[in-house]
């Protein structure tokens, strides 16, 4: 057990990927994601990541002996629980970080899916009035699937993000309700359990997922899970892309199953130029920014190094 003098001058690894002024009383060192990281900084007892690879993470693992903590600042840890560290370590999430951000951008991926915004970008591109897409609009056999008025939306995985998310779309005057683990109310909205599924699928009318990836979620979202949805329904996903399987979730937007997709994350990032998903009907994709900006990082990596320092629970601990 090291003393308290020794502590006191605990390293931490800071990612050059963002700007991290930590003000607790240790040594920060800035490293860069791209490089291994330098031998004299290899007794680093907390490391901060954000956007490291899926292998350098495993790497890191492997050379860091004297590890103690690893902050992410991704909203989930997923790819840091799969690298290898040891059981002694403590893994923390950026959980709340992102829930300003990636709020902002799935309301913006649903307005843009619902009233169709691809295909009058689309159109403007072409120098062509879409008077299609306007009757389309106004006929009232159609009109209701071209607003958030009335609207039923499901958010599946109902955790921080989407108790910011569902008060701005009850603004707009959408019916909000959850799917998670276990049915309940979350920040005044009901939620039920993922069992009940289907049947809270049946009268959704967008559907949203901000689910982390594990073996449980892992293709999820499949032709079952569309089928089950209302004819004509939307689909947004600004959780994790191994949620999905793609080939089902292009298939039901060729059917019609699916009126419009909007997916900022997909399986393959930075996705191929050859990836059928580039030419899915009624799809946008934008390329993995809900979260790329954590508000409030600097004060929670101060937070925990202070309380792993006095050997206090740490703030969004996945592990151990």
């Amino acid at each position: 057990m090291r003393d308290r003098d020794v502590e006191a001058h605990m390293k931490i690894l800071i990612p050059n990927t963002i700007e991290l002024p930590v003000t607790a009383d240790v040594e920060s060192v800035v490293y860069d994601i791209d490089e291994p990281i330098p031998t004299e900084h290899r007794d680093a007892e907390v490391l901060v990541v954000w956007h490291n690879s899926a292998s350098w993470l495993q790497e890191a693992a492997r050379i860091l002996p004297d590890l103690r903590l690893v902050q992410a600042l991704a909203s989930g840890a997923d790819v840091v629980l799969g690298a290898g560290f040891g059981d002694d370590v403590r893994i923390c999430s950026g959980r709340s970080l992102h829930d300003g951000p990636v709020a902002e951008h799935a309301l913006a991926l649903i307005l843009s899916a619902v009233r169709r915004l691809d295909r009058l970008r689309d159109a403007q591109r072409d120098h062509h009035w879409d008077k299609q897409f306007i009757d389309e609009q106004s006929a009232p056999r159609t009109r209701a699937q071209h607003t958030l008025a009335g609207a039923r939306v499901t958010i599946w995985g109902f955790g921080s993000i989407a108790a910011t998310l569902a008060p701005l779309l009850t603004a707009l005057g959408a019916e909000v309700q959850g799917i998670a683990r276990a049915a309940g109310e979350r920040s005044g909205f009901p939620v039920h359990a993922d069992a009940d599924a289907a049947a809270i699928l049946a009268d959704t009318d967008v559907l949203v997922s901000i689910l982390p990836a594990t073996e449980d979620t892992a293709d999820l979202f499949d032709a079952t899970v569309f089928s089950a949805l209302k004819a004509g329904a939307v689909f947004v996903n600004v959780g994790r892309g191994a949620t999905v399987d793609e080939q089902a979730l292009i298939g039901a937007l060729e059917s019609g199953q699916l009126r419009a997709a909007a997916v900022d994350v997909m399986k393959s990032e930075p996705l191929p130029a050859s990836d059928p998903l580039w030419d899915a009907p009624n799809l946008l994709i934008t390329p993995h920014i809900a979260g790329n900006r954590p508000v409030g990082a600097a004060r929670l990596v101060d937070d925990n190094v202070r309380r792993l320092l006095a050997g206090d629970s740490l703030v969004n601990q996945v592990r151990p």
